[in-house]
């Protein structure tokens, strides 16, 4: 696996259940002022991903998750960087949720485990800005 730069944002975030059938709370993306929302809608749910000071009251939310984003924009052809990351991070006992975008991939860590993730991805030979 070639070496990765990876930024751990400074908000903590939410990962946000909702029920298939409420509305997308599309004022988060205003809200949130150039930090990642993510909506995904499924058959059976809706889930979200936003600051978690932004999160809605409607649902059920986990909060205390930060943000660790490898940094791109990433080729298409590019494979098994979230594998590596998610191996690394698992070697280690460290729980993650994870997502890609057009041009990255991202994963969320507990913050209890920030320091352990930091610490691991950094032996594993990536970059990790902490700043």
């Amino acid at each position: 696996m070639r070496r990765l730069e990876i930024d751990v944002r400074p908000t903590e975030y939410a990962i946000v259940r909702l029920d298939v059938r409420d509305p997308v709370p599309t004022d988060l993306f205003a809200e949130a002022a150039g930090e990642l929302v993510s909506v995904t809608r499924t058959g059976a749910e809706i889930s979200l991903i936003c600051p978690s000071a932004l999160a809605p009251e409607t649902g059920t939310a986990e909060h205390g998750w930060r943000l660790l984003s490898v940094r791109g924009p990433l080729e298409f052809t590019l494979t098994g960087i979230i594998a590596a990351i998610a191996s690394e991070l698992a070697a280690a006992g460290v729980a993650l949720f994870s997502l890609s975008t057009y041009d990255t991939d991202h994963v969320l860590v507990r913050e209890v485990d920030r320091e352990r993730a930091v610490r691991t991805l950094e032996e594993s030979g990536h970059e990790v800005h902490t700043g």
